[in-house]
């Protein structure tokens, strides 16, 4: 691997929009191509951005012997397919959450990652900005004890429109793919991998999931309860309790700038920690650390983590009455 990191864009839509700027504040990471199933999207894309070359078909960019990793950003469904294509390849791959579609899929994306040995992991930004970052080392210090709950929400209010992405079931829409996908992480991040699941919830007349409210418990009694909704706004704040405090994380939690330590007994401490340009930054300097130390995967991000939350979430959905599924045409 060079010291120069070259970065491609699979899937040129909103997400990808917001993330290119990120790119400036990592020092040998560069972006060099994009890959749409339009070619006329992708040639748009690559010109917005000065990319040196667009690709009309996803194949292409495999192919791209002056590519070293893929950000995928199409839609949740289609990471499955691309993914596996791209680790064939021996393309590094950072895929956004939720990471597939479903576990079944998530299972054989980081099966096929560890056969190969090719790096992959999950765009969960969450975990890399520097205010969790402080938050994990405080809880790791012991400054709220031993942690025994987590409580956190994400929703917004999106009027219902059966063509959007987000309400259509064969696009993996829903709230729990796109938002739910941020609570279960950071609970996750806390906790490790609960032992049971209960969901609860409503669904858009097109099969996918509203809302829904989820209670994790685990053995020895601990807890997380979130909250996740395309049908109402939430605060979007998290809270973590422990035996001898707890740690607020103020709205919105997912890209958070500050948190609050209330320690028994104490004062509250706050401690702002701003991301670096809009957030995104983190998880490409991540990928780009990674690579150059010939990592397989991130220690911040560890596949066995997104694994746990893709069972979560598959459980959640199940219950819900959701059945997703992989696109096994993302290719053509």
């Amino acid at each position: 691997m060079s010291e120069e990191i070259r970065w491609g864009v699979v899937g040129p839509g909103r997400i990808a929009e917001s993330v290119m700027p990120d790119f400036a504040h990592v020092p040998g990471a560069r972006p060099v191509a994009v890959a749409s199933r339009s070619a006329d999207r992708a040639a748009a894309f690559a010109q917005r951005h000065g990319l040196e070359r667009a690709h009309g078909c996803y194949a292409d960019i495999l192919a791209d012997p002056d590519v070293d990793v893929l950000y995928v950003a199409t839609p949740h469904p289609q990471h499955h397919a691309v993914a596996l294509a791209a680790l064939d390849a021996g393309k590094a791959l950072l895929v956004e959450k939720a990471f597939t579609a479903t576990p079944e899929g998530a299972r054989e994306v980081v099966g096929r990652a560890r056969d190969r040995g090719v790096f992959v992991m999950e765009a969960m930004w969450t975990r890399v900005q520097p205010a969790v970052v402080r938050l994990r080392e405080l809880v790791a210090d012991g400054a709220i004890g031993e942690v025994r709950s987590v409580q956190a929400d994400l929703g917004v209010a999106r009027d219902y429109d059966p063509a959007d992405r987000l309400f259509a079931h064969e696009l993996g829409g829903g709230a729990l793919l796109d938002l739910g996908v941020y609570v279960v992480s950071f609970a996750q991040m806390l906790l490790g991998t609960p032992d049971t699941v209960r969901a609860t919830g409503s669904l858009f007349p097109t099969g996918v999931d509203a809302e829904a409210a989820l209670l994790l418990g685990y053995a020895d009694g601990r807890s997380a309860t979130l909250t996740t909704s395309l049908r109402h706004p939430t605060p979007g704040q998290a809270r973590v309790f422990g035996t001898a405090g707890w740690i607020d994380v103020l709205p919105r939690f997912h890209h958070p700038r500050t948190i609050v330590l209330h320690r028994t007994g104490a004062e509250p401490e706050e401690t702002t920690l701003p991301p670096t340009g809009t957030g995104y930054s983190h998880e490409f300097a991540e990928v780009t650390a990674c690579l150059r130390e010939g990592r397989t995967e991130s220690a911040v991000v560890p596949l066995a983590d997104t694994l746990a939350v893709q069972s979560v979430l598959g459980e959640a959905a199940e219950q819900l009455g959701v059945r997703h599924r992989e696109d096994p045409g993302a290719l053509g």
